[in-house]
C-alpha cells in the first residue's frame, strides 16, 4: 500500500502543472490507462477467441447432430474441439479478472486513514470539489446533489450513462450476431442441445450482459471517488476497445 500511495503520489505531482488541485485525479486516469494498457493483449486475445469460436459453431452443430442422444460423448467431443483449434471458453474473462487488483488496491487507499503508520495524505486531494476520499452519500450531505462534490457525481453519473448506453448497444449487437450465426449452423438441425453443460447458464449470461454497464452506476455512487475514477475509467476505455475489436 505504502509503494502504490507514492506512485501515485509521484503521478500527481508530475501532473500538477497541468491539472493543479485535481492533479491526482489525473493520476487515478492515467494509472487506469496504464493499467488498461497492460492488459490489451489479452483483450485483443479474447476478441479473437470469440471469433473463433464463432466460426466453430457450425462444427459444433454437427456434433450435436451426431452425439445429440449422449451429452457426455457431446460435451467431450465440444472440449475436444476447443483444445484442437486452441480456443479457451474462458479466455474473454481474463482481461477483467487482472484489472480487479488495482481496483481494490485503490479502493482501500482512499478508504484508509493511515497508511504504514502515517495519516494517508492522499485523502486531501480532490477532482473539483470532490475528496477523493469521499462517496456520493458524502457529497449529499455536504452541499446536496447540487453542490460542488454532488455536482462532480452528477458528471460521473452522466458520463457513465452515456458509455452504459453505447455498451448496451454493442452488447445488443454482438448477442444478435452470434444467436444468429449459431441458428444458421443449427439450421436443419436439433438447435442447440438443452442437455449440453453450461448451457443454461451461458444462455442466462448472455440475456443479462447488454444490461452489465449500468450496474457502474451503483458502483460509482458506493465506492471512494478515486475508485469511482477508475471504474469510469476502465468501462470507457471497454467500450471503445470492444467497437474497434469486435468490429
Amino acid at each position: 500500500m505504502s509503494v502504490f500511495a507514492t506512485l501515485v503520489e509521484q503521478l500527481a505531482d508530475l501532473l500538477r502543472p497541468l491539472f493543479g488541485l485535481s492533479a491526482a485525479a489525473a493520476a487515478i486516469v492515467a494509472f487506469t490507462a496504464l493499467v488498461r494498457l497492460a492488459v490489451h493483449p489479452l483483450s485483443r486475445a479474447a476478441a479473437r477467441g470469440q471469433k473463433a469460436r464463432a466460426a466453430l459453431q457450425p462444427r459444433i452443430a454437427e456434433l450435436r447432430r451426431k452425439h445429440g442422444k449422449n451429452p457426455e460423448k457431446l460435451q467431450k467431443a465440444v472440449l475436444e474441439l476447443h483444445a484442437e483449434e486452441k480456443v479457451s471458453p474462458l479466455s474473454g474473462c481474463l482481461p477483467s479478472l487482472l484489472q480487479l487488483p488495482a481496483f481494490f488496491l485503490l479502493y482501500h487507499l482512499f478508504s484508509s486513514g493511515s497508511i504504514g503508520g502515517e495519516p494517508n495524505t492522499l485523502l486531501s486531494h480532490q477532482l473539483l470539489d470532490a475528496p477523493l476520499g469521499g462517496r456520493w452519500a458524502d457529497a449529499l450531505g455536504d452541499g446536496g446533489a447540487f453542490g460542488g462534490a454532488g455536482l462532480v457525481y452528477l458528471g460521473l453519473f452522466a458520463v457513465v450513462t452515456v458509455v452504459a448506453y453505447f455498451s448496451y448497444r454493442l452488447s445488443r449487437r454482438m448477442t444478435a450476431a452470434s444467436a444468429a450465426m449459431a441458428g444458421a449452423a443449427d439450421a436443419g438441425g436439433a438447435g442447440a442441445d438443452p442437455q449440453m453443460p453450461g448451457a443454461a447458464a451461458m444462455g442466462g449470461v448472455m440475456r443479462v450482459m447488454p444490461f452489465m454497464s449500468f450496474f457502474t452506476l451503483v458502483t460509482v455512487a458506493v465506492v471512494p471517488l478515486a475508485a469511482a475514477l477508475y471504474v469510469v475509467t476502465s468501462t470507457t476505455w471497454s467500450v471503445i476497445e470492444r467497437s474497434v475489436l469486435y468490429r
